[in-house]
């Protein structure tokens, strides 16, 4: 017979003296939450006493970034600053939802990485919808049916999402901000998979492209069939025992499948980078970037004279994109990512100079830089 640990009282004072900390440190935080909570119901009240007959704006992009970035700069440890924010933006996402519930469109189905990116921005009080392609977010968003709307626009890998950059040409909605989603490709199984006989994987096409060395030396044999989304595949297995899905964590969870192995993607740094696209124009939080569209006349020199301007301003531009335009064969439009809010001198006195010489000039959005 084995004999009983003895007990250990030292031990027991010292974790019964740290349990009631806690327990008091616990009173006090959901005292505070509550406090923010009332406190949120009042700015709520004071907007729809001054809003003039006009719908009040309760979701404020450039404010809440200055909230996170705040929140990320008093943290002492020994959390890390991006799990700090986070516990910030779901107690700002709850407070949120009792000013205005916020409807969110974003690309489908439930799972996906976007619906994940919406959640990681918008915390988990919002009303996410999915729809079934980017086409359908902006129609959302542009009929005021959802408040916000997520899409895709560029993946550290795969490259630009083209779709995406084509509805702007034709939608008169504003890019309100951006969140990027480091992906992590999980191999998932269900509860009757036969781990030892898997001779079918499903999966979107990107995230083939993104895990096809890990595939090739783990699951040479195995058919690769592609479907329309990760989600989509993850529910596929459900119901077959020799068959996997390569998916996201928010997908396992959803459709209760397990990680066979996790984080098997080519790329350890593979990131996606996601817009938010919404009805108003978004004011400035202090570190926050402008997109535009220019339309240049087809001639040489065309790009070095639309980028000069920035150049001799010291505007930092970040990103450059280039699509066929709409109004006729082998005519351009760049998309044009900068530093800076339009409000700011330097961007200000580029923009209105390059406005003189451009075929067209429109302003996609200025927006905080991407905090989560």
């Amino acid at each position: 017979m084995t004999a009983e640990k003895p007990e250990n009282t030292e031990e027991q004072r010292l974790l019964a003296e740290l349990r009631e900390q806690i327990d008091s440190l616990d009173d006090q935080i959901g005292k505070l939450i509550s406090q923010r909570a009332t406190c949120a119901l009042q700015v709520a009240a004071v907007k729809q006493q001054f809003s003039s007959g006009e719908p009040p704006v309760f979701y404020r992009p450039e404010r809440e970034a200055q909230v996170i970035r705040k929140a990320m700069a008093r943290n002492e440890g020994p959390l890390k600053d991006e799990e700090f924010a986070r516990l910030f933006r779901e107690i700002m996402s709850a407070c949120l939802a009792l000013e205005q519930p916020l409807r969110v469109a974003y690309l489908g189905p439930e799972g996906t990485y976007t619906h994940q990116a919406a959640i990681k921005h918008f915390g988990h009080s919002v009303n996410a919808v999915s729809m079934g392609a980017i086409d359908e977010v902006f129609r959302e968003v542009a009929s005021g049916a959802a408040a916000y709307g997520v899409v895709p626009v560029e993946n550290s890998t795969e490259g630009v999402v083209t779709h995406t950059l084509d509805n702007f040409m034709e939608s008169d909605v504003h890019i309100c901000g951006e969140v990027v989603l480091r992906i992590h490709h999980h191999l998932l199984v269900s509860d009757i998979t036969r781990t030892d006989n898997i001779s079918r994987i499903y999966s979107h096409s990107q995230s083939f492209a993104q895990t096809r060395k890990w595939i090739d030396a783990h699951f040479p044999k195995a058919e690769r069939v592609t479907l329309n989304s990760n989600s989509e595949a993850a529910k596929r297995i459900k119901g077959e025992w020799n068959s996997a899905a390569i998916a996201g964590e928010l997908a396992g969870e959803l459709y209760e499948l397990t990680s066979y192995a996790k984080n098997i993607e080519d790329q350890p740094d593979n990131s996606t980078r996601f817009l938010i696209i919404g009805s108003e124009e978004v004011g400035r939080s202090g570190d926050d970037k402008t997109a535009i569209l220019v339309s240049t006349k087809n001639e040489p020199g065309a790009l070095h004279h639309l980028l000069e301007p920035f150049r001799r301003f010291g505007v930092d531009l970040t990103r450059i994109e280039t699509r066929p335009s709409i109004s006729g064969t082998w005519n351009y439009v760049f998309f044009i990512d900068l530093s800076g809010h339009i409000s700011d001198e330097p961007v200000k006195r580029a923009m209105d100079e390059i406005a003189t010489f451009v075929a067209d000039l429109k302003v996609l959005g200025c927006f905080p830089k991407g905090v989560l």
